[in-house]
């Protein structure tokens, strides 16, 4: 099997379901996170982290891992990983989300020893048309 597929795959369902969570549950989503005062801002959160997830589903399910997807994935890791540590450690946000940092961690140490052996990548090159 494709290591770069597999990875997409698990972070993209990992993804699709915290980032769906608050959708579709958000009492059960603040009684484990803790309590919030913008449930919108939640809401717009977790669109998002739904949106990179099903991306990330797809792209592993079609075995279509672009140098783009996997930064996609590296990159969104790096990002939420930075943002539960810092706020957890400053006492903003519950010490739960610093579970979710190690989860994170793993799926970029997976891309990273994943490498670029497979990747999908583009060799025509476009040609200009002429009016």
């Amino acid at each position: 099997m494709n290591r770069l597929s597999l990875i997409s795959k698990i972070q993209g369902v990992y993804w699709a379901v915290t980032g769906i969570w608050p959708l579709v549950h958000m009492p059960s989503f603040i009684w484990v996170t803790g309590p919030k005062d913008d449930l919108w801002l939640v809401r717009t959160v977790g669109v998002l982290i739904s949106v990179i997830g099903l991306v990330l589903l797809a792209a592993g399910i079609k075995k279509r891992i672009t140098p783009e997807i996997r930064w996609l994935g590296i990159g969104s890791a790096a990002g939420l990983g930075f943002v539960d540590v810092y706020y957890s450690l400053n006492d903003v946000i519950r010490n739960v989300y610093l579970l979710d940092a190690v989860g994170e961690l793993i799926l970029i140490l997976l891309w990273l020893w994943a490498g670029q052996r497979g990747l999908v990548t583009s060799t025509s090159k476009h040609s200009s048309q002429q009016h």
